[in-house]
């Protein structure tokens, strides 16, 4: 197992999340539709990224009604938008690499909102390619520790392919390889583990530490901006900031 790897500093600011519960199922619902478009039909059992995304939908209680109509717009058995997917990157305050991904159907305004929430924050978006080197493509799942004994996650993990465990302050985070994700996933769910949270994720290589309050304080509205964009599905950032900073920014 491995050390703290800093992942509540974004996603276990409890109130922040909180508050952006109520669009976690417009976004589920459109990764839906686009992986049962691109992911290779509406066949959850022959279609990995599909059956990930209704994993997902079901871990936070979205009604079978909602993924089936998702799945139907996907194949098109149901008129709706169609869905791009594009990648943003940037520099935030204090030299933090972000990436932005995003599901649209108006790559202008897309654009023009994520660029403007870089800029209010003393940030600016990059060319592609820009800092997508420093990040590698995992998959990631999040457990809450009060819902697994440690070491039966561990043998059911590693039994399964994961790469590694990472111990948080309230969670565990396991780390797979892309390829492995789907297979580990799916043995957390025959063991009864509830997950948190289970995406292929882009982790940082290294972290940036931001020590100066000021610079947290703008870094936090950027990530925050961004998340509350309905076309952003996913941020990911390199940044620590000490427990004490983020206590006070919360």
């Amino acid at each position: 197992m491995s050390g703290h790897s800093k992942w509540a500093n974004i996603k276990h600011r409890k109130g922040a999340q909180d508050a952006k519960r109520g669009k976690i199922f417009t976004r589920l619902i459109k990764e839906i539709s686009v992986a049962a478009r691109m992911g290779g039909g509406g066949d959850v059992d022959s279609n990995p990224r599909l059956r990930s995304a209704v994993s997902a939908a079901k871990n936070v209680n979205m009604p079978k009604d909602n993924i089936d109509r998702a799945i139907k717009k996907g194949t098109g058995e149901l008129e709706g938008e169609t869905y791009e997917e594009i990648r943003y990157e940037g520099y935030g305050p204090g030299g933090v690499a972000v990436l932005v991904d995003c599901m649209t159907d108006n790559r202008n305004r897309t654009v023009g909102e994520v660029r403007f929430a870089f800029t209010k924050s003393g940030g600016n978006l990059g060319e592609s390619g820009c800092v997508a080197f420093m990040f590698d493509r995992k998959g990631s799942i999040i457990i809450d520790k009060e819902e697994v004994d440690e070491d039966e996650l561990m043998e059911v993990v590693l039994e399964a392919g994961a790469e590694d465990v990472v111990e948080e302050e309230t969670t565990f985070q396991v780390l797979t390889a892309p390829e492995d994700f789907d297979a580990v996933r799916e043995e957390l769910e025959k063991a009864g583990i509830k997950m948190v949270e289970a995406a292929i994720s882009m982790i940082p290589q290294n972290t940036i530490e931001v020590a100066e309050e000021k610079k947290a304080a703008s870094l936090m509205r950027l990530i925050d901006a961004l998340e509350d964009n309905e076309d952003v599905q996913h941020v990911h950032a390199n940044f620590d900031i000490p427990d004490e900073i983020m206590e006070r920014l919360a």
